[in-house]
């Protein structure tokens, strides 16, 4: 399909090296305990029990269910110092997907993929889509969530220019602008709507 989106979509307020905004750790949560939880089991209905995961653009947590074993589970971030303080991820690796997308791993490793309130921040999330495709086994979920919180500095321009509704729609476009999924699902997972963060996530599963 043609591709509507053009480079001044992924401008940025801040276009300075990512690497040096997040060289400073934060060991935080960026959604309310609520909203957490809402992830977690989220996660818990569609990542399968058992399978090999890979959180990319996580940080000191990874909003898994600690009610449910993963084979193993592969953490990506920015900084060293976060995914070594995350529990859940048994190895994680640095790397600046803006910079290089391309995943340092085979075809059809992974039985599932998340990232969790991050998806603003992709300069190039066709290619990032298209390479997680590839490292995903066949029915494998891609699980994107995200809600009203970011660092605007950070985040692209189209998606500071939308609202969270939008935001499905922008991310649905990502992955069939991508070629390697079926159709995705958007989903409002906001646990409770106006007390605490919204929370939204669109799914869609390896062709």
């Amino acid at each position: 399909m043609d591709n509507p989106l053009q480079p001044h979509h992924f401008a940025r307020v801040d276009e300075t090296p990512d690497t040096w905004f997040y060289q400073p750790p934060r060991i935080v949560t960026h959604i309310d305990e609520p909203a957490c939880a809402a992830l977690a089991l989220f996660y818990k209905e569609r990542l399968p029990a058992g399978g090999r995961i890979l959180d990319l653009m996580s940080s000191c947590v990874s909003h898994l269910p600690k009610d449910v074993v993963f084979d193993r589970v592969i953490g990506h971030g920015m900084n060293v110092t976060e995914l070594k303080a995350n529990p859940q991820l048994i190895g994680g690796f640095v790397q600046d997907l803006n910079k290089n997308p391309a995943l340092p791993f085979a075809d059809a490793t992974f039985d599932g993929c998340t990232v969790a309130v991050s998806v603003q921040y992709m300069t190039r999330p066709v290619e990032i889509f298209s390479e997680v495709a590839r490292i995903l086994r066949p029915g494998a979920p891609f699980i994107l969530s995200f809600s009203n919180r970011m660092f605007p500095t950070k985040a692209v321009a189209i998606w500071r220019a939308l609202d969270d509704h939008q935001h499905g729609g922008l991310v649905n476009l990502y992955f069939r602008l991508s070629g390697g999924f079926g159709p995705a699902e958007f989903i409002d997972i906001s646990p409770f709507p106006g007390r605490s963060d919204p929370l939204y996530a669109v799914v869609a599963e390896r062709a």
